[in-house]
């Protein structure tokens, strides 16, 4: 990673389209995807604690298959990415900055969304059926449409 980082440091402007990708259990943690696609990518039971995926776009908007389900985002940088129609079951984003994200129609079903920072994020349509969102910043959210049924906001 350290050498992926470095790489990243040197060339900040450079694209990275890793658009389907399968990272289906891999150890991304702390490396700089900002700005990347990872459309439709597996991502299931990655571990991307503390990553930097500011901007990134993770939305699956017509594939709808395993995504991000179980993935560790634990500390996250995900300021601004889209996430939207993304798969996130049960996946782990305690104390994630999700500030500006777009979320619209996520599955968050069990997801461990304590103390993430959503300030001005988009939820329209998200499901939280089940999530803990203990301590979890939700000013300025949008929340239109939002299943919260089951999920533990104290």
């Amino acid at each position: 990673m350290e050498a992926w980082n470095k790489w990243r440091a040197m060339n900040p402007e450079t694209r990275l389209d890793l658009s389907g990708a399968n990272f289906r259990e891999t150890d991304l943690s702390g490396a700089d995807l900002k700005g990347a696609s990872l459309v439709g990518a597996t991502l299931a039971g990655a571990r991307l604690h503390k990553a930097t995926l500011t901007k990134a776009d993770l939305s699956d908007a017509d594939i709808r298959d395993v995504h991000l389900i179980g993935a560790n985002l634990g500390g996250a940088n995900l300021r601004g990415a889209n996430l939207s129609a993304a798969q996130l079951c049960d996946a782990y984003l305690n104390g994630a900055m999700l500030h500006h994200a777009d979320l619209r129609e996520t599955d968050l079903s069990g997801a461990n969304l304590n103390e993430a920072d959503f300030f001005e994020a988009d939820l329209t349509g998200a499901n939280l059926n089940g999530a803990s969102l203990y301590r979890a910043n939700l000013s300025r959210i949008k929340l239109h449409r939002v299943n919260l049924h089951g999920a533990d906001l104290l």
